[in-house]
């Protein structure tokens, strides 16, 4: 009997901790996310993707400072995800942001706007521990996906 009861204690012990630990992971607001289908977009019409015109990777002035600047045609929307395929690791999704027509000085030509595509610190960190920080950043492992809006 009190084995059983051990048994039970530990088990429902390991379910919240469990429990806890996943749903503390899906509040966190980390800028590296899963790669989940409906962050990206299909178009009849075609997908473009476009490559970032600055890479910033500094993880050791702390958080929010890996990141790509994204230009993108007025009138296309974009993925909801930046991706970042370094051969031979597995594909990281980070999130996006709009930033001002000058950033990081970055100009956006006419008929274009900025986005700003973020990393998380510890992925960034664990690639340049590897050996891969130069290939962190190269443009053309960065990507993001954008297509014609449709017009209402």
């Amino acid at each position: 009997m009190r084995k059983q009861v051990f048994y039970l204690l530990f088990v429902l012990s390991l379910v919240g901790v469990l429990g806890f630990s996943y749903i503390s992971d899906i509040v966190e607001r980390s800028p590296t996310v899963s790669c989940r289908r409906w962050g990206f977009i299909s178009s009849k019409e075609g997908k473009y993707y476009s490559y970032p015109e600055k890479i910033v990777v500094e993880p050791w002035r702390g958080r929010h400072q890996v990141y790509g600047i994204f230009m993108i045609p007025d009138g296309y929307r974009s993925d909801h995800f930046v991706t970042l395929k370094i051969p031979g690791e597995r594909t990281y999704c980070g999130l996006l942001l709009s930033v001002s027509s000058f950033n990081e000085g970055i100009h956006a030509k006419p008929g274009y706007y900025l986005l700003r595509g973020y990393f998380n610190t510890r992925v960034a960190i664990e690639l340049i521990l590897k050996g891969k920080g130069d290939q962190l950043e190269q443009p053309s492992n960065w990507r993001l996906g954008y297509a014609k809006q449709k017009q209402k």
